[in-house]
């Protein structure tokens, strides 16, 4: 293991919460919580005012909502978060080639590798130009960790969160590390957790002092070894710049139970394109076409089929799906659909290896998209959530604080501007679209004239109390104006 502390562990803070708050200035230093909104939605991240009331991540959302019932309630903007984190990863590569990302929000570097930092006081020093070059880029916070040794960077991370360094000097990782829990080690999860309590063994010291025989005879060799290892602050494992992805998946969970078939059909139809956009979009095409099912009874079905040759094609994705779906039994109801594409290649084969019938070009979907009914806006009964980006003609950019009984309250502010006001109209309002996301920092001379207007007039606004639809996710309200 290198004597130096040069491995870095980067963890950005609340991630998803803290893009919300940076884009919808009405909600920063309030409780957030993103996830999924129906009854069986789960909190993807909640911001740390809403830790404050117990709401952590994975939770259901009907627990949340009764832990912080004033917090607002939001869905989840991929795009965005994607965005930002290609801000962040590309700050990382500029400290070294060997970045590893570990999600969206997460990544280990070797600062050594790259020349950045050789000793205590140069990594700590580049660790702190990071965070503070990602609050420049982004607007955000991130929490950095440094030690000799992935597990133990991360371990600061953690220590460090939020918006903080915290790096771990040679030497000392035994002394750190005795008195933690066994959780606290990659590897070790629920079961094994509750398989060492029962063995006595709760701290990482008491780990260490069990001894690998022991440890081996309790969790196999592999296993046991490999703990031992890691309570000694040993960790071997190198930083690897690329992660291959092993299946390109999309999954969806239904609020009520679908029991009509055709309904089950159309729904895995959506997902096998949902799935295609995903694969061009990687630049990937795959063999085996997979179906997930979860039945009302929680039992989970997974099928599979295995084409001849790699492919991106929606109509054979399609097809093979709605093959996979007929050998399964949905008489009583599903909770969750998915489809998947696994065997993954960076190349498609030819039209004759595919083992779906030709269809005829006029249900061919275009070139470079592959949207179907299912994806696109539905003019009679529009749907929008708490959250989502809106545009309206006169009032500008704005987000959906909720809607219900026909009408849908926006808040119209950017990342830029003060809290804006709250204006209400009717669901179907031509006036108001969809809209993308808005950058979270822009250099002031590349903002439009009505850019800066907007945000100099929204800066000048106070915010009152509203009447708001009974679905609104938010927790603050503003002026509402009913525009029928």
């Amino acid at each position: 293991m290198r004597n130096a502390p040069t491995i870095l562990h980067l963890d950005m803070d609340a991630f998803y919460a803290s893009v919300e708050q940076a884009s919808k200035p009405s909600l920063r230093g309030k409780a957030v919580v993103v996830g999924g909104l129906g009854p069986r939605g789960v909190v993807a991240t909640a911001s740390y005012e809403a830790r404050v009331f117990g709401v952590h991540s994975a939770m259901p959302m009907a627990q949340a909502r009764r832990l912080a019932p004033n917090a607002a309630y939001l869905v989840p903007r991929f795009t965005l978060y994607r965005a930002v984190s290609e801000q962040v990863m590309a700050l990382l590569r500029e400290l070294s080639p060997l970045v590893e990302p570990l999600s969206l929000d997460e990544a280990f570097v070797d600062l050594e590798a790259g020349g950045a930092a050789w000793d205590e006081e140069s990594a700590r020093r580049t660790g702190e130009r990071l965070r503070a070059d990602i609050r420049a880029v982004t607007g955000l916070t991130g929490s950095v960790g440094l030690a000799a040794s992935k597990m133990l960077a991360k371990i600061a991370s953690e220590q460090a969160k939020p918006d903080g360094l915290v790096l771990i000097e040679p030497g000392a990782e035994r002394e750190l590390l005795a008195p933690l829990p066994v959780r606290t080690l990659p590897g070790v999860g629920p079961a094994t957790g509750d398989h060492l309590r029962r063995a006595g063994i709760t701290t990482v010291e008491e780990l260490a002092e069990a001894g690998e025989d022991e440890l081996v005879r309790l969790l196999g060799k592999a296993h046991g070894q490999a703990l031992y290892a890691m309570a000694l602050a040993r960790d071997e494992r190198p930083v690897v710049a690329e992660r291959e992805a092993k299946s390109v998946s999309v999954e969806d969970t239904y609020d009520v139970d679908i029991h009509d078939r055709l309904r089950v059909g159309l729904e895995v139809r959506r997902l096998a394109d949902r799935c295609v956009r995903r694969l061009r979009g990687a630049g990937l095409s795959g063999r085996t076409i997979v179906l997930k099912v979860r039945r009302y009874d929680f039992s989970t079905l997974t099928r599979s089929e295995t084409l001849r040759g790699p492919t991106d094609d929606p109509v054979v994705i399609r097809e093979a799906a709605a093959r996979l779906l007929d050998s399964v039994d949905t008489t009583g109801g599903v909770r969750l659909l998915g489809v998947g594409v696994s065997g993954l290649a960076d190349y498609t084969q030819e039209d004759l290896f595919a083992q779906a019938m030709p269809v005829p070009a006029a249900e061919e979907p275009e070139e470079d998209g592959v949207e179907t009914e299912a994806e696109q806006p539905d003019t009679a009964e529009r749907q929008w959530r708490a959250g989502q980006d809106v545009r309206h003609a006169e009032y500008g950019h704005g987000w959906v604080q909720g809607s219900g009984v026909g009408r849908v309250t926006v808040r119209f502010e950017t990342p830029r501007s003060g809290p804006g006001r709250v204006r209400t109209f009717f669901v179907d309002d031509p006036a108001l679209a969809s809209a993308d996301p808005l950058p979270l920092v822009e250099d002031p001379s590349d903002a439009p004239e009505g850019a800066r207007d907007q945000r100099e007039g929204c800066s000048q606004v106070s915010s009152e109390p509203a009447s708001l639809p009974k679905s609104w996710s938010g927790s603050e309200g503003g002026e509402a104006v009913s525009r029928p």
